[in-house]
């Protein structure tokens, strides 16, 4: 049972989540994830992030009695420590450490069938960890993002993905370009306010890629240096603009019903 504040367990995971947590995670191939459902998903999960260390306090431990426990490396905490590791206002009594996942975007393949997502220069957090989430639920084959995205392994993201991130491949820091020569002639399909095509329109005969561009910015077709629809959402109401997740998540349900249709 680790009392101390001044542990080195400590040290790490604040480490890993503080200021310069982009680069410690780089560095040591690590990540934190906080809260019941994300611990459940790092100790079942075959294919997704694999569990390090498990902090946890006597609490903790309780909500996940039924799971088998015994090859697990679990490192009791009382609750003033996991506190000090945690990055929440509430912490749940579970901090998982999890090894950030080897996979390499060139072994990324398509099925016929497949629909990436491409997040370019994506910002905020919570919408990186909501499309994430509903990329898992629609059944996006993979999410990939650009270079100067947000770090898919932040606290917030992790957090915002409600153990999403066990159950879809993420692949960060991958050019358009990349994707482009990767994936020749495969539909890409840019959302834009300024398109006149409505998504609602499209036919997908194969795999696709869904590209979903900077919060405020968006991105230009022209940027991206390759051929690219630009589709819209149609809106009968009188908002303006959709949240970016919210926006990416229509489109997503979309090509998930047009691809299994």
């Amino acid at each position: 049972m680790i009392e101390s504040l001044h542990s080195p367990h400590v040290a790490r995971v604040k480490a890993l989540i503080g200021s310069k947590g982009a680069r410690e995670r780089r560095e040591q191939g690590l990540f934190v994830a906080e809260g019941v459902q994300c611990a459940r998903e790092a100790l079942t999960s075959e294919s997704g992030p694999q569990l390090k260390i498990l902090y946890a306090t006597e609490n903790g431990l309780s909500k996940i009695s039924e799971l088998d426990l015994d090859s697990v490396e679990i490192v009791e905490v009382t609750d003033a420590v996991l506190k000090a590791m945690s990055d929440t206002v509430s912490p749940q009594g579970l901090i998982s450490l999890c090894y950030k996942p080897e996979a390499k975007f060139a072994d990324l393949k398509a099925t016929g069938s497949s629909t990436f997502i491409y997040l370019h220069e994506i910002q905020d957090p919570g919408n990186a960890g909501t499309i994430l989430r509903t990329a898992d639920a629609m059944g996006i084959s993979a999410v990939i993002t650009s270079p100067d995205s947000v770090d898919m392994y932040s606290p917030k993201v992790v957090r915002a993905t409600a153990g999403s991130l066990w159950n879809i491949p993420v692949f960060e820091g991958v050019t358009f370009d990349r994707v482009d020569k990767q994936f020749t002639g495969i539909q890409k399909f840019l959302l834009s306010s300024h398109a006149s095509t409505s998504i609602l329109d499209i036919s997908i005969p194969g795999d696709c890629i869904a590209i979903f561009g900077n919060e405020a910015r968006g991105v230009d077709a022209s940027a991206l240096g390759v051929s690219v629809t630009e589709v819209t959402i149609p809106m009968a109401g009188r908002a303006e603009s959709l949240n970016l997740s919210a926006a990416a998540s229509i489109v997503m349900f979309t090509l998930s019903s047009k691809v299994a249709g």
